[in-house]
């Protein structure tokens, strides 16, 4: 039996998604700690997108293969019941075998929380970015223009990138205002290693005035990384979301009201 759920974790303890060596505190790691002493037998689990350490995720979706017979309840509530509290399992369902939570993705949706006043945050400090530049969003948003469509990330994406080809197509790219809180939300059909927070990085600039918006433009094009500028950091990056093919009937993206 294949198995989907979705996963929300705050990510500030963790050393990102992926496994990594013994001793390590990863997302995955804990997952699948969790839900192998429900089915009694080791499990590993596919994601939807591995997130780096420090980043979020209101709804990680995942899946797993087992033969033990469980209710969704028991998969959910079990599995809850031994993970870390910065760690939640939201929903499982049956899905069919050709579902997979990485290449049966259509899109993918994160936003980034940027904390703008002059004084630094206290509490929530491990889950937004602080800028304390005055930002004009305006000129953000007049920028992120130029990002919007299928296009060649290569200047908006890490190095270490081990994407096949560096086109995405970007859906959606907004920046909203909410008293000291900007949230940047972009969707897309799939995204590089540090792809939203390179973008963030670029639009940061152009919102403190030190950048013409046009630089976001003139930066996609060289397709170069180290004309880029600063990759943002990686707290107030949350995954909000996915969305698949409706007849694997997978819960829609999480509410943006789960994070502010």
């Amino acid at each position: 039996m294949r198995i989907a759920l979705g996963v929300e974790y705050d990510g500030s303890g963790f050393a990102g998604w992926q496994l990594q060596r013994a001793g390590v505190a990863t997302v995955q790691g804990a997952v699948e700690a969790g839900l192998s002493k429900v089915a009694n037998h080791p499990l590993r689990v596919i994601c939807a997108g591995r997130t780096d350490a420090g980043v979020h995720a209101t709804m990680q979706v995942i899946h797993f293969d087992t033969e033990a017979e469980r209710s969704m309840r028991s998969w959910v509530y079990g599995a809850n019941a031994n993970l870390p509290e910065a760690v939640c399992l939201r929903w499982a369902q049956p899905v069919s075998e050709d579902f997979h939570a990485r290449f049966s993705a259509l899109r993918r949706r994160y936003r980034y929380v940027i904390f703008n006043r002059p004084l630094r945050p206290t509490f929530l400090a491990a889950r937004v970015s602080w800028d304390y530049r005055p930002l004009d969003v305006e000129r953000m948003r007049a920028a992120a223009r130029h990002l919007v469509g299928e296009q060649d990330f290569s200047a908006f994406r890490a190095q270490q990138c081990q994407a096949k080809s560096p086109v995405r197509t970007v859906h959606e790219l907004t920046l909203t205002r909410r008293d000291d809180l900007l949230l940047l939300d972009i969707e897309a059909n799939a995204f590089l290693h540090h792809m939203v927070r390179n973008i963030a990085g670029v639009l940061l600039e152009i919102g403190a005035g030190r950048r013409a918006p046009e630089w976001a433009r003139e930066v996609l094009e060289t397709r170069e990384r180290a004309r880029g500028g600063v990759t943002a950091p990686p707290h107030g990056l949350y995954l909000m979301g996915v969305t698949y093919p409706p007849h694997f009937t997978v819960p829609a993206l999480s509410p943006s009201s789960a994070v502010w």
